[in-house]
């Protein structure tokens, strides 16, 4: 395995790093919730009731399913990347910066929660995560056609 298909596995490493500490810090802010406003059993008689039980403590959890979303598409392509030797500088270069976006993104939404600086993240974001496929279906075709 090349240098660089190595390399394309630690920004990956580092994004599965940052779903577990969102995850943890759900974690710990619903149990302080709880312990803070015991719930009945009307709390969680359905799942409207439990939203509007968990409603100060949401964000964690509205972040926590963001990083199911655009990320999946970063998790499939990762191994298309090392199977086809296509990890270059670039798409290194490439997730680290979508890595590290999604770190802010989600600072900031489970913080201050400013929603135009959060929605720009999640663009630019979203521009690298594409740019990371495009890089990767163009040096398909060009190993197809012989380039």
């Amino acid at each position: 395995m090349s240098a660089m298909n190595l390399a394309i596995l630690w920004p990956t490493v580092a994004l599965a790093g940052l779903i577990f500490v969102v995850w943890s810090i759900l974690l710990r802010m619903r149990f302080a919730h709880i312990a803070a406003n015991r719930p009945t059993a009307a709390d969680f008689a359905n799942a409207q009731a439990a939203g509007r039980y968990f409603r100060p403590v949401e964000r964690p959890a509205q972040n926590l399913a963001n990083l199911f979303e655009m990320p999946v598409l970063y998790f499939a392509l990762v191994p298309l990347l090392v199977l086809t030797g296509s990890a270059s500088a670039a798409q290194v270069a490439l997730a680290w910066i979508f890595v590290a976006l999604r770190l802010l993104h989600s600072a900031i939404h489970i913080g201050p929660n400013t929603v135009r600086t959060r929605a720009r993240i999640y663009i630019a974001s979203s521009i690298a995560l594409f740019a990371m496929w495009v890089g990767f279906g163009a040096a398909f075709v060009a190993t197809l056609i012989g380039l």
